[in-house]
């Protein structure tokens, strides 16, 4: 049974319900709308913490899914689920496809950022400070452009950047 026939979360029901009427509305071949039947209920999943099956979906939308701007929402999908399960390179891949495929999606570069700066943290605890700065530096790098496409957006990152010498003036406005 379609996960969207299992909903007993009232909100998921009227989501789906919503978005089954949308669908049919839209003007989209047969191909792209059960492309995103697999990737609303790739997120279902998700939101239950079902990572298996969020993957499954998500990559049965993608072999559908042929708009670039589509599939990068799928890819960064992905790339949380790899990032919530520890295996950062697997999510830093889905996530530069995705990036690739939509330049201009900020949460995505928030990501990679966030994953570098984690491994930075992992590799100054094991005292390897070259190591250490070269992975800040990559986070703040990821950090400026997610800041450029939100400037209202990842304020702590912001203030990173300020406190570690790594903003440049005027970047964020």
């Amino acid at each position: 049974m379609p996960r969207t026939q299992r909903n007993d979360n009232f909100i998921d029901k009227s989501f789906t319900v919503m978005a089954d009427i949308i669908l049919k509305m839209l003007p989209a071949d047969k191909k792209a709308k059960e492309a995103f039947v697999y990737y609303r209920d790739g997120m279902s999943a998700q939101a239950d913490g079902e990572y298996a099956e969020a993957l499954d979906n998500y990559h049965e939308a993608l072999t559908l899914e042929e708009d670039p701007n589509d599939r990068s929402y799928i890819l960064y999908n992905i790339g949380i689920i790899h990032a919530s399960n520890g295996e950062h390179e697997k999510a830093l891949e889905y996530y530069e496809e995705a990036i690739q495929l939509n330049p201009r999606m900020p949460s995505a570069l928030n990501n990679i950022a966030v994953i570098y700066h984690f491994q930075g943290e992992k590799a100054r605890e094991d005292g390897q400070q070259a190591e250490a700065e070269a992975l800040y530096d990559k986070a703040a790098e990821y950090w400026k452009q997610a800041i450029r496409l939100a400037p209202n957006n990842y304020i702590e990152a912001q203030n990173w950047l300020k406190i570690t010498g790594r903003s440049e003036i005027d970047v964020f406005f």
